[in-house]
Formats: C-alpha cells, structure tokens, sequence
C-alpha cells in the first residue's frame, strides 16, 4: 500500500492539493463576508440566512445540470473555465452599490460554476492517481476539505473583523487565481473523453441517470452515502443539544470539531487498508456512524457527548470507500454527470435530515430526536448494507 510521501512527491497531485485546499478556504472566507456584508446593509436576520442558504442551495441543481460538462470537455480546462469564471464573478461582487437581488443573483452564479469544477476533479483524480494510489489521495482531498472549511470560517471571520466584507471578497477571488494557475501550470493536458463532445446535454443526463439507477452496485453505494442524512442530526441540533447540557456555545464548538476531528482521522486510518477490507468494513462502520448516536438518549455529560459524536464522525470515514468504489465502477466517459447526481443525492439527504431533525426538535428534547435519528440510520444502514452485499460488489468493485 503506498504511503502517504508516495503521493507528495507528484508533482500533478501535489497542484491539485494546494489548490482544492485554498479554493475550499475562499469559499468560507466569501460566505462569512456576504452574510456579514447583508446583515450589515439590512439588519435583517431572514435575509442574512437566506444569503447563507444561497451559497448550498445551487449544488441541488448544478449536480446534475452541470456536472455532464466535465465528461464532454478537457476537464484541465473545464477546472480552469470554472475558477476564472468564480474569480471574475466574486471580483464583480465587490462593486459598491449593487442591488441585493443582484448581488444573490451573482452567488448563485458562483456556486453553479463549482458544480463542473468538482466533477472534474473527482473524474480526473484516478487518472493522476491511478491504482492503489487513488484511495490515499482521496483521503488526503476529503481531510484537507474539512481542515480547510474550519480553518476558512475561523480565519473569514477574523478576516472580515479587521478588513470588512470587500477585501475578504477580493481573498476569495484570489484564491481561485491562484487555484487556476496551479491547475494551468502542472495539470498535464489530457483530451474530453472518447466521442462524448457529440452527444447532447440531455443524454448526458439521461444516460448518468440510467447507470446509476440501473446498475445494483451504484445504487447501494449511494444509498450508503445517504444514511449521512440521519446521523447528520447530531450537528444539526449542536446548539439545543449543547444547552440541555450547560455547555453552551463551547460546547456547541467542541461537538463541531468532534465531529470534524473524528472524520478526518478516520479517512486517514481507513486509507491505510487494502481495498478488500475497506469493502468489508463500508457497510458495518455506516450503520455504526449511527449507533454512535444512541446513546445520546440518555443525555450523558458533555464529555462522553463529544466521545460519542467523534465516533461518529470517525464511523462515517466510509464515505471515502464509497467515494473512491463508486468512481471506479462508473465508465470514464460519464464519470462526471454521474458524480454530480451522486453530490446531488448526498445533498438532498443532508438536507432532508437537517429540516426534519429541526422540526422534531421543536416538540421533543434534542437528545431524543439525535437518539431516533440515530436508531433510524441503523435500519436505513443496515437495508443499503443488505443491498451491497446481495450485489455481490464486494468482489466486483475490486477489479
């Protein structure tokens, strides 16, 4: 099993690295500024949230609207169009005096043009690292993407208490420059895969759907990914559950970071394993990111509550197995309309398990509702395992 140095000393993977990890900081330095820079023209709470909600809300359509462009061009240069396309909006932002209509309307555009982005760089990673050097890169990615949001919203933050809202815009569009000249200067040039620039936008989509849904394997793979929506409650309801237990915003913190903490040594853990024991660990550790959570119906002490979502967040490190088998099971030439629907799935159970957990919560004790969701995310775990295992795919997905 290659190690992690194997992987630092590629120059291709090395660029693609430093890029997604300032890229992915940007973006939290661009999202604390516009919910401070709206609050500030507005007073108005709605409004500040609805900018922040602006900011996930275009993944839902631009998973599968978008992604297809990164299976029928270059995707070096659809990487490129994409973060010279982010720069140039997030530049036009800062122009004093735009309406706030005008101003949703552009971060729309912004998060739109990530859609593309993100699918060509899940399709285009296992060619930079092809074999057994692809599950230790994605590792890599999914742990520096976690480091780089915490570290983004903190350093936005302060970022936008010494600057204001503007410069830290401006920061962000720096950050996409600087990603595609990374991406320009050591990505090699690698040609749109085989007779997909022929086929039209809706075969791209119809034909990702298709394989997805009717390939066995892909759909329990993505029903594995969307059990995230049920034990995604415990960071849904940090702030209620911190306060039933005295903890306060500290509190609410520490489970944040638990969470965070634990995913990241778990990718990192998990990566060091050969495939076939990750394959066999997928299934048990998706039903145990949810089991953790159970106990939490006993309301133990902030200590033991943070134990308990760490293990949680460590449990949900499948999500790279899943990632990487899922990748490799699907054809090169739709590889990224088919990443876009999966983000899209994923997202939709996220959400869905946001909404629903705040609503529960608003009738029973926080601790109760993480519980449910947790014993819920068992039976949903354990019918997306009993799928995967009927597929046979733990054999197949090896070769």
């Amino acid at each position: 099993m290659p190690g992690y140095r194997d992987l630092a000393r590629d120059t291709e993977f090395r660029a693609l690295f430093v890029a997604h990890a300032v890229s992915v900081a940007g973006d939290q330095f661009a999202r604390v500024a516009l919910t401070v820079h709206v609050y500030d023209r507005t007073a108005s709470t709605g409004l500040t949230a609805l900018t922040y909600a602006l900011t996930f809300l275009p993944d839902l359509v631009g998973g599968p609207l978008l992604s297809g462009l990164a299976d029928r061009f270059a995707r070096k240069d659809v990487m490129l169009a994409a973060d010279l396309t982010r720069a140039a909006l997030l530049l036009a932002m800062v122009i004093p005096g735009m309406p706030l209509w005008l101003l949703a309307a552009v971060l729309v555009l912004v998060q739109l043009a990530g859609a593309p982005h993100a699918a060509a760089r899940a399709a285009l990673l296992p060619q930079i690292l092809p074999d057994h050097h692809y599950p230790p890169g994605q590792a890599v990615l999914s742990t520096v993407t976690q480091i780089a949001q915490v570290a983004g919203f903190v350093g936005g933050g302060a970022l936008v208490a010494l600057l204001g809202p503007g410069p830290v815009l401006i920061a962000d569009a720096v950050t996409f420059l600087l990603a595609a000249v990374l991406t320009g200067m050591f990505l090699l040039d690698r040609p749109a895969p085989r007779g997909t620039h022929t086929r039209a936008w809706p075969a791209d989509l119809v034909g990702g759907t298709r394989l997805v849904w009717g390939d066995r394997r892909l759909r329990a793979l993505l029903a594995l990914a969307c059990v995230s929506g049920f034990y995604i409650a415990g960071e849904a309801l940090a702030a209620p559950y911190s306060a039933q237990l005295g903890a306060g915003p500290a509190g609410v913190g520490l489970i944040f970071g638990a969470y965070a903490a634990g995913a990241a040594i778990g990718m990192l853990l998990l990566a060091r394993l050969d495939h076939q024991r990750q394959l066999r660990l997928m299934p048990w550790l998706a039903i145990a990111a949810c089991a953790a959570l159970l106990p939490a119906a006993t309301r133990p002490g902030l200590t033991v509550s943070v134990g308990l979502f760490a293990l949680s967040g460590a449990a949900s490190a499948y999500h790279l197995t899943a990632n990487t088998t899922f990748v490799r099971a699907v054809p090169d030439s739709s590889r990224g309309q088919a990443f876009g629907l999966a983000v899209t799935a994923l997202r939709v159970s996220q959400g869905l398990g946001v909404a629903l957990a705040g609503v529960a919560a608003e009738r029973l004790a926080a601790h109760l509702v993480i519980a449910a969701a947790g014993a819920l995310g068992v039976l949903a775990a354990g019918g997306a395992a009993l799928v995967w295992w009927v597929s046979g795919s733990r054999s197949n997905a090896s070769r």
